[in-house]
């Protein structure tokens, strides 16, 4: 079986695909193209048509590589820059059209754990306790583990890309510029220490393209083995103050597209070493995108870390679990029912729906979905992408009330049929407690139309008054609901 993993970074694109081997994935194929996405964001955050249409003819490059594949073999993430990027929808839409994949963008967080993952895949086993630094485009991963669990894991906005723009205009690099850039990037990291200072790890490593190339720099300058040294950043520093220039930058070792960023990245670099105590940090092959291919192969082994992030949300708040499992199970089988064309995704995304839907009863009894909703959007639940998690938070939203506040999500038809599954599951399971349902059917399209037991809704008379009032919530927005007693 084959995998693959695209990894949209602020910096570059990358495309690896793998071959799964027991436990184990082998690299069948590598495809990386300098992008510099961080650059194309305008002093209004968003990103210039230019920079949309060279990240679209990229990821249409490696669509030719991925087609064939099913679209549950492929998973391709976005980080930094389309997480602060204004019209990230727009890009997405094109991206996704040009991919031929969807595209999740993840939270910093989940970033950090990905890169964690795919470190310690490609590190030898060992039982003591990592830090893993992954200088982005944009951001900068900091992770803290042992073994293949990352205990903290927090991502910065300082990266290669964003700080060689802001202190290196023009390509000019001076003593006052190096100076500056690394104070800043230190001061984005500075609450890092009290988690991610020395004391808390035994051995540091560096997953990024940035690491990455100051390890071969110094290799083959002869000022190191390949390890990054503190000594080994200082002479590096003061080589690129000889230069003076990004253009005059002669260093070998040191790839062509490297030398625009190099600057940013040292000086980043510097910054964690300073802040944190790095002494020396060896170079890791493994990143996100071979952390995001184990996590999708947990997935597919049916180990799939959104199940335990979401049991952990059940167990904080206390959720009753027996009416979510109840209103879960109502709520499959009415989607079952509905006949959409659907994946494995969207019904797991139905389930988390319906078991974490009475979260926000630990905030308050009224207007709780609204809360439910807030909580999910907004608490970090490893292995969600924050697409994940706003689709998810929606359905909850959308669980009861108005549905003129889940419009949007309204004009999908496999999103809308989602919504009214877990409303009628809802509406069915209000008493709280495990009751015979009654036969009907559901026919969901441009009207619904809800076939229901005529003897079993006279004995509920609730329930009855409940599901006039929903038909009446759905023809307010445009939808004809028919309740056939039969």
């Amino acid at each position: 079986m084959q995998l693959a993993a695209v990894d949209l970074g602020s910096n570059s694109f990358r495309l690896e695909i793998g071959r799964v081997e027991g436990a184990h994935i082998a690299r069948l194929g590598y495809w990386k193209e300098t992008v510099r996405l961080a650059a194309g964001l305008d002093p209004d955050g968003r990103l210039s048509r230019k920079s949309i249409a060279v990240a679209v003819e990229t990821l249409a490059r490696m669509n030719e590589r991925l087609r064939g594949m099913k679209a549950e073999q492929v998973r391709a993430v976005g980080t930094q820059t389309l997480r602060q990027a204004h019209n990230v929808n727009e890009f997405l839409l094109e991206a996704q059209n040009a991919l031929g994949y969807p595209i999740e963008v993840i939270s910093g967080r989940e970033e950090a754990r990905l890169v964690f993952e795919g470190c310690v895949h490609a590190l030898p086993p060992s039982d003591r306790r990592r830090l893993v630094v992954d200088i982005g485009g944009a951001s900068t991963e900091l992770i803290v583990g042992r073994g293949f669990t990352a205990e903290h894991a927090e991502s910065f906005k300082v990266g290669c890309v964003n700080t060689s723009i802001r202190f290196f205009r023009g390509g000019r690099i001076d003593r006052s510029a190096l100076k500056k850039a690394q104070v800043a990037a230190a001061a984005e990291l500075e609450e890092a220490i009290t988690v991610f200072a020395s004391e808390h790890w035994e051995e540091a490593f560096g997953s990024s393209g940035t690491v990455g190339a100051v390890s071969e720099i110094m290799r083959t300058q002869g000022w190191s083995d390949g390890t990054v040294t503190a000594d080994g950043l200082q002479r590096l520093r003061a080589a690129l103050l000889d230069a003076g220039d990004v253009s005059r930058i002669r260093l070998a070792g040191m790839k062509p597209d490297r030398q625009e960023v190099i600057a940013g990245g040292v000086a980043v670099l510097s910054a964690v070493f300073d802040t944190l105590g790095v002494k020396r940090m060896l170079p890791a092959r493994g990143a996100l995108r071979l952390g995001v291919l184990y996590d999708l192969l947990g997935r597919r082994e049916h180990k799939d870390l959104r199940d335990a992030s979401a049991e952990r949300m059940i167990k904080r708040f206390n959720v009753d679990r027996a009416q979510a499992e109840w209103v879960a199970s109502i709520a499959a089988s009415l989607y079952q029912a509905m006949a959409i064309e659907r994946s494995e995704e969207m019904a797991k995304r139905l389930h988390w729906a319906a078991m974490l839907h009475e979260v926000g009863f630990a905030v308050s009894h009224g207007d709780y979905h609204k809360h439910s909703a807030y909580l999910i959007q907004h608490s970090d639940l490893a292995g969600f992408s924050t697409s994940d998690q706003e689709r998810i938070s929606t359905l909850v939203l959308g669980q009861r009330g108005n549905l003129k506040k889940v419009a949007a999500a309204l004009e999908d038809r496999e999103r809308a049929a989602k919504i009214l599954a877990l409303r009628l599951a809802v509406i069915f399971a209000h008493a709280r407690r495990t009751l015979d349902l009654p036969k009907c059917s559901v026919r969901f399209g441009s009207s619904i139309e809800l076939e229901i037991d005529a003897d079993w809704l006279s004995e509920h008379p609730l329930t009855h008054y409940l599901l006039e009032e929903e038909a009446a919530h759905w023809e307010r927005v445009g939808r004809r609901f028919s309740l056939k007693p039969r």
